[in-house]
């Protein structure tokens, strides 16, 4: 498990970014009546090199800031062009105020 940050340090609606082994991950806090929770996805825009962590939080979607391709936080699939291909899913786990990405398991690809 990679540590990302205090729980108080990502309040609902935002991002964090986290770089593991080269591999950029988003983590977000989803707003409770828009599915509630955190989630973390690939940071990589799969349409063309864009951090998604910079994206809009929409419900349990984000959309890309360069073309505005939006993902399901909780699938990892695209809603639509221009983005084809989905971005990975990984586990987030909260443990003693302190959220972690669990790398470890194999990263789900919708």
């Amino acid at each position: 498990m990679v540590p990302v940050c205090n729980v108080d340090d990502l309040p609902h609606g935002e991002s964090v970014r986290i770089v593991h082994t080269d591999i950029p991950i988003a983590v977000f806090h989803v707003e409770q009546d828009a599915g509630g929770g955190y989630y973390a996805i690939d940071d990589t825009c799969t349409h063309q090199d864009a951090s998604l962590a910079e994206g809009w939080l929409e419900g349990c979607a984000v959309e890309c800031p360069l073309h505005a391709a939006c993902f399901d936080l909780r699938t990892g699939l695209p809603s639509g062009p221009p983005a084809t291909r989905p971005v990975r899913t990984y586990p987030v786990v909260v443990q003693d105020g302190t959220l972690y990405v669990v790398v470890d398991a194999p990263a789900e690809v919708a």
